[in-house]
């Protein structure tokens, strides 16, 4: 399988900039998987897609405020990407210019009035190129308050604004550890979710930090050299026993982006039970996976060569898909993170 086969030409102007005016008015695009045919609605037609059997499972991990400047003792500003901590408490670290970030080097952290609240050292540089940052005092999440920024992806060319701490999260984000948010879930208000509430269709929460290689580029030329990146996942034991149950009575399980669909394959035991409740997962999913939980998936459009374009290609088949996002494009749908969704439906 050729990692060229994914690609796709898009617009620079329907990658989403800015989220929707107001959070939950975005479009949605209905794909039938078992047919092909696709439709236009908007997220607020979501409940009314539903089979009445469905379960809805969402991903409530937090996006941690994970961006942070560092100063160096050159007096030179370096950016830093907080991954997640060491068993000793240090952390595992992308920095920006990294070839001249070398082990040893110290970086004074100030809030955003100027004040001291941490020094940073590199203690080594990782194979990957991340970097294992010992610092002087704990790394808590009121540092990531005091001194952080929201980490927006790459391929949105602004800074972060205030408005993006509340929109770039979910409304039940509850645990913090994303480095990036699950962007399906961002069209949900709470509104939206009482209404589907309303029609008796339970929705339930599972946990997946979002790590930075989430939303990169395969790089081998063939799909299947590619080295899958490792993320966090838990689920409770009452959401597995509840979960479990709607899958043996024949119930239709609705994943909430792809965050939802590698947690839920992670935990599934082969048989369609969830019995692995917590790990690092580095599930690839790709065309030709049989999936053992998930039947239908909301999600957004994802960047062409991803592993995320290859997951939903394994849902409803390439073919599906690209016909779907060149139909997406045609009607300059907006892409990516605060763009506009797609409901992938059995």
């Amino acid at each position: 399988m050729l990692t060229r086969d994914y690609y796709f030409d898009l617009p620079s102007d329907l990658i989403a900039q800015e989220p929707s005016e107001r959070r939950g008015e975005d479009r949605l695009l209905l794909l039938d998987r078992a047919t092909g045919h696709f439709e236009d609605h908007m997220m607020s037609d979501f409940p009314s897609l539903l089979h009445s059997d469905s379960v809805i499972v969402v991903n409530s991990s937090k996006v941690r405020k994970a961006r942070v400047y560092g100063k160096a003792d050159t007096g030179g500003t370096v950016e830093f990407l907080f991954l997640s901590p060491n068993a000793d408490w240090s952390w595992k670290c992308m920095v920006k210019k990294a070839k001249k970030q070398r082990e040893g080097k110290h970086y004074q952290f100030l809030d955003r009035y100027g004040n001291f609240v941490a020094e940073g050292v590199i203690r080594s540089v990782n194979p990957d190129g991340t970097r294992d940052v010992v610092f002087s005092s704990l790394i808590d999440e009121s540092f990531f308050e005091k001194c952080g920024h929201v980490p927006l992806p790459p391929y949105i060319k602004r800074e972060d604004s205030f408005s993006d701490e509340s929109r770039y999260q979910t409304v039940y984000a509850r645990t913090p550890g994303s480095v990036a948010a699950p962007t399906a879930g961002l069209h949900f208000t709470k509104e939206l979710m009482e209404r589907v509430r309303a029609l008796g269709i339970p929705i339930y929460e599972v946990t997946l930090h979002v790590g930075a290689g989430t939303f990169l580029p395969v790089r081998t030329e063939r799909v299947e050299d590619h080295h899958m990146h490792t993320e966090h996942y838990e689920i409770s034991p009452e959401t597995a026993e509840a979960l479990n149950k709607a899958k043996k009575e024949g119930k239709r399980i609705v994943a909430v982006g792809t965050t939802s669909v590698r947690t839920l394959e992670s935990a599934s035991d082969g048989n369609g039970v969830l019995s692995k409740l917590y790990g690092d997962t580095d599930i690839f999913i790709k065309p030709g996976y049989s999936f053992q939980f998930v039947d239908d998936l909301l999600t957004n459009f994802h960047t062409p060569e991803s592993t995320l374009l290859m997951l939903v290609s394994a849902l409803a088949g390439r073919e599906a898909i690209f016909s779907a996002y060149s139909h997406a494009i045609e009607e300059r749908y907006r892409f990516f993170s605060y763009g506009d969704a797609m409901f992938i439906r059995g």
